[in-house]
């Protein structure tokens, strides 16, 4: 009997936690996803470029608007250069959180690690195709590159 109760209580929290993980809030400012941030000394993506320049790594804060999300589950989104370039992918740590479809054109403030390394052509495609893609445009991917990654621990909505 025992055994019974436990198993059953085990059964209502993991549908209580799996429930709480599918409802992903509404962007508006202020609001916080993964790690509790502040929007304080954060850098620009025109800064975080330069920085890029001279180190390939970068630990702290970015700003930037968000100009693609991922259409499956809000497993990424891209922020937008300053400049010429495709927008720099933003994926979340143990991919502990999600964004909602409502975040694009919006300004945010992410805290996390930024690297420069290679995509591979397959890793391309996958995110292509999460993020809604049609066939001709992921057969269109066939090289690798160079770029900015960067994993988030926590994002929040400037404006």
């Amino acid at each position: 009997m025992k055994r019974l109760i436990v198993l059953f209580t085990a059964l209502i929290c993991l549908a209580a936690i799996t429930h709480a993980q599918e409802t992903i809030p509404s962007a508006k400012p202020g609001v916080q996803y993964g790690k509790a941030i502040s929007k304080s000394d954060a850098i620009g993506v025109q800064a975080l470029e330069a920085k890029l320049a001279v180190d390939s790594t970068y630990t702290g804060k970015v700003q930037g608007k968000v100009v693609e999300v991922c259409k499956k589950k809000g497993c990424f989104i891209r922020v937008q250069r300053e400049g010429e370039g495709d927008p720099i992918l933003v994926r979340f740590k143990d991919y502990g959180f999600f964004m909602p479809q409502d975040i694009v054109g919006k300004t945010v403030v992410l805290e996390g690690l930024a690297k420069v390394k290679e995509v591979s052509v397959a890793q391309q495609q996958h995110f292509a195709e999460d993020a809604g893609k049609n066939a001709d445009e992921i057969a269109s991917i066939t090289k690798p590159k160079v770029d900015i990654n960067i994993v988030a621990d926590g994002v929040v909505v400037v404006n």
